[in-house]
C-alpha cells in the first residue's frame, strides 16, 4: 500500500470502519510509514480533544439572548405578535396572501438555522459516547482481529519470563505477565497491538477452549477501579485499573469466569509504592 492509497483511509480505520482486509493492510502501512502514521496520531489526538473540550460546551447567554430576539424580529416582520402562553392552532389555517419579502424570510431562516444548532448541540452532548466507551468498542475489535487473522501471540510460550521479557525495547513500560495454570487460566503468549492511540501489550490467556486477551498500558492516573463488566458484541468485556495501569480483558468465556480471572490479575499487581 503506498501513502496515496493509505491517506484516505486513515479516517476510515480511526472510526473503525475499515473491514478486516484493508485494516490490516494500512496497518503494515502505518508500521513502516512514518508521516502516515504521524497523520494518523493527530487524527487521534483530534479526536480525543474533541470528545474531552466539546462534551462540556454550553451555548453562552448571549448567544441564546440573540436567538430569541432574531426569532422575536422573524415573527414580527411577519406580522406575528409574540405571546406569552401558547395557543392552539386553529384546525384550518388560511396562508397569507401576500410573501414576505426575501429579507424577512432570511431573519426567519438565520433564526431557525441557529436555534437548530443549538438543539443539535444538546442532543450530541447527551449521546456523546465515553471515552471507555469508545476504547471499548476499540478492544473488542482487537479481539476479534486478532482471532480472525490467526495473530493471537508475536512471542508464543506459557513461560512467563520468557513473555515478560519480549515485550523489552518494543514498548516504553514494563507489563506485569503472571501464568494462572494452577487456577486454570494458563498464559499463552503475548503481542504487541494499538489502542487508545498508543501501542499496548496484548497478554494471551486461556480458559479451555476459550481465548482471553488482556490489553494493558499505563495511564496518570494512579487511583484504582474495581473490575466492571459489560456485554458487548456477543464478547464479555472487563475493565479495570490498578498501580498506574490500565486493563482490558474481553473474551467469549462467559461472564463470572472473565470475572474470576480479572480478579486474580488484580490481585496479583501489586500497587506502586507512594513517593518517598
Amino acid at each position: 500500500m503506498t501513502c496515496e492509497e493509505a491517506r484516505p483511509l486513515i479516517h476510515g480505520y480511526a472510526d473503525a470502519e475499515l473491514d478486516l482486509a484493508s485494516s490490516l493492510e494500512l496497518e503494515r502501512h502505518l508500521a513502516r510509514c512514518a508521516q502516515c502514521a504521524a497523520a494518523y496520531r493527530e487524527i487521534r489526538v483530534l479526536r480525543g480533544a474533541l470528545r474531552s473540550g466539546m462534551a462540556n460546551y454550553d451555548a453562552p447567554e448571549s448567544l441564546r439572548t440573540a436567538v430569541r430576539g432574531a426569532i422575536a424580529d422573524a415573527r414580527r416582520a411577519q406580522g406575528v405578535e409574540r405571546r406569552d402562553t401558547p395557543t392552539r392552532l386553529p384546525s384550518t389555517l388560511r396562508l397569507p396572501t401576500t410573501v414576505p419579502p426575501p429579507s424577512r424570510w432570511a431573519t426567519a431562516i438565520a433564526a431557525v438555522a441557529v436555534l437548530l444548532v443549538i438543539v443539535l448541540a444538546g442532543g450530541l452532548r447527551r449521546s456523546r459516547p465515553s471515552g471507555d466507551d469508545l476504547i471499548g468498542n476499540e478492544i473488542v475489535a482487537n479481539h476479534v482481529r486478532s482471532l480472525m487473522a490467526n495473530h493471537l501471540a508475536d512471542v508464543i510460550s506459557t513461560n512467563q519470563h520468557t513473555v515478560k521479557p519480549w515485550f523489552d525495547g518494543k514498548i516504553d513500560f514494563a507489563p506485569t505477565v503472571k501464568d494462572f495454570a494452577a487456577q486454570g487460566f494458563p498464559l499463552s503468549g503475548g503481542r504487541l497491538d494499538y489502542a487508545d492511540g498508543h501501542a499496548v501489550a496484548a497478554l494471551v490467556y486461556r480458559r479451555r477452549e476459550h481465548i482471553i486477551n488482556l490489553f494493558t498500558w499505563p495511564v496518570s492516573d494512579t487511583g484504582e477501579n474495581a473490575p466492571r463488566l459489560e456485554r458487548r458484541q456477543g464478547y464479555n468485556l472487563v475493565h479495570w485499573r490498578r498501580a498506574g495501569m490500565e486493563y482490558w480483558a474481553v473474551s467469549n468465556l462467559n461472564a463470572a469466569e472473565l470475572m474470576k480471572f480479572a480478579a486474580l490479575m488484580r490481585d496479583d499487581v501489586t500497587p506502586a509504592a507512594p513517593p518517598g
